[in-house]
């Protein structure tokens, strides 16, 4: 009986096995969460640890609730669906297998609350005021009718001239939008290239067919090509019929689309959209007529099949310039100078950061990875 208290005692002089227990407020979130952070001592015996408990105290005097169950291997939680501006405080239970426990100092109250600002997140702030401060100056520059000149584009150079040269040829025009649903950043760029088509094929009184995908898509291009029409002062000579919903089925959209090329002969083909699997079989089947091709879509996978069957790729960003290019608005071409500024700068500061970090891993200096580290934000 005495030797049971003497081992009771020493049970409840044991030390605790966690040591630098924090409890802050968790830093750049809106609020309502509550970081805890610990370590275990170097000489704990974690072998004798069955599981730890954190325990919260949301009021003076009230009971501790458990907030979860730990493992050992943890080293912090973070507690969340707390209530701003409430203080709370907090404890660890370690379990021992033998059934005792022992607690951790009870932690001093501690509020949640929202930040301003996410520190983390400075690298983009700074990039995205450099491409606001570059912006405005564009956009002054527009407005006091300075000529804003971007790089030639061939394809969509050729438009005027494949719409002028299906014209000669007695044939349609055939506009195809892929397969992408109006949400799409390119069915939506391919819009803007079918209004200037539009526009040309008032002008010159030649027939445009444009079939469809998607009927969303469809409404959305009727309603460009009546606008083209509108602008180039012909509204007379627009055909609601030559906007029109194909089917939805992917190779019957394709085999649709070769036997409107095969019966019509169109003298030009606009593939401008999200394309597929279905982009080679309609370019092929364009090329067999003799029809000059102009092409245009951000499906990396597809770029290299319409590279090689058409005259004309637009490749990826090409086709969201081509609305400023076209229309040659100031405004939007300042947007477009803008953009290629900061490309600009985001390629020299990636030579620097890489001359930086090869330097670092040649000679071993460490200090020399800092400027590619200043690019890390989450």
């Amino acid at each position: 009986m005495y030797g049971l208290t003497i081992f009771m005692t020493l049970l409840a002089f044991r030390p605790s096995p966690v040591v630098n227990f924090k409890v802050v407020d968790n830093p750049n979130d809106g609020g309502g969460r509550i970081l805890i952070t610990w370590d275990y001592a170097p000489d704990a015996d974690l072998s004798e640890v069955d599981h730890l408990e954190l325990l919260r105290i949301d009021k003076p005097g009230e009971g501790a609730i458990v907030v979860t169950r730990l493992s050992t291997v943890a080293r912090q939680f973070t507690d969340s669906g707390l209530k701003n501006g409430k203080p709370y405080r907090y404890f660890l239970r370690v379990w021992f297998k033998d059934g005792s426990y022992i607690d951790t100092p009870i932690s001093p109250p501690v509020v949640p609350k929202a930040q301003w600002f996410h520190t983390k997140r400075i690298v983009g702030l700074v990039i995205l005021v450099l491409y606001g401060t570059l912006l405005m100056i564009f956009l002054k520059k527009a407005k006091r009718g300075e000529e804003l000149t971007i790089r030639p584009i061939a394809g969509l150079q050729a438009v005027d001239d494949a719409v002028g040269r299906s014209t000669e040829m007695g044939r349609p025009l055939l506009f195809v939008l892929g397969l992408g649903t109006i949400s799409d950043l390119a069915t939506l760029a391919g819009l803007a290239i079918l209004k200037r088509v539009a526009m040309k094929a008032a002008e010159y009184e030649t027939d445009i067919i444009v079939p469809c995908f998607d009927p969303v898509v469809m409404a959305a291009a009727q309603e460009t090509v009546k606008q083209g029409y509108l602008e180039a002062g012909r509204p007379d000579l627009f055909n609601e019929k030559s906007v029109y919903f194909l089917t939805q089925d992917q190779f019957g959209y394709a085999a649709g689309v070769d036997g409107i090329i095969m019966r019509q002969k169109p003298g030009a083909i606009f593939l401008q959209g999200a394309f597929f699997a279905e982009s080679l079989i309609i370019a092929e089947t364009g090329h067999s007529v003799g029809a000059i091709q102009i092409a245009g879509t951000s499906s990396v996978t597809q770029l290299p099949f319409l590279i090689a069957a058409t005259d004309y790729t637009l490749i990826g960003e090409e086709m969201y310039a081509a609305s400023a290019y076209l229309s040659r608005d100031p405004n939007s071409l300042a947007t477009i100078k803008a953009e290629d500024w900061m490309k600009v700068i985001f390629i020299v500061l990636i030579l620097i950061a890489v001359a930086f970090e090869t330097a670092s891993a040649i000679t071993g200096n460490k200090s020399l990875s800092i400027f590619p580290k200043l690019f890390e934000f989450n």
